[in-house]
């Protein structure tokens, strides 16, 4: 249980300066509730830059930085901004949860 938490936690936590997202445009995110800010407000070319048939790069970062691939493949399926958006958010509140 404890271990539990302790990823949880990790998860919702900033990440270190080398670690955080570039997103096309110049913002930069540097947790899950900061991408999801992000993804709701971001421009449709900004989005279709990182996502494409062949890529995800919000997918990758999740996955990669994180280590969350239950998110990671959640995002690979999400093809707009909003229902990314609203991935990313339903698992912080899960991830919130298990605090």
């Amino acid at each position: 249980m404890a271990r539990r938490k302790t990823e949880a936690a990790k998860a919702l936590a900033d990440v270190s300066e080398e670690k955080a997202f570039w997103c096309y445009g110049g913002e930069v995110f540097r947790n899950l509730q900061e991408m999801a800010v992000a993804l709701e407000r971001m421009s449709e070319e900004a989005f279709e830059h990182h996502v494409t048939e062949h890529k995800n790069d919000f997918s990758n970062w999740v996955r990669d930085v994180f280590g969350d691939t239950t998110l990671a493949n959640q995002l690979r399926k999400a093809t707009t901004k909003s229902s990314a958006a609203g991935r990313v958010k339903a698992r912080i509140s899960w991830l919130k949860d298990r605090i």
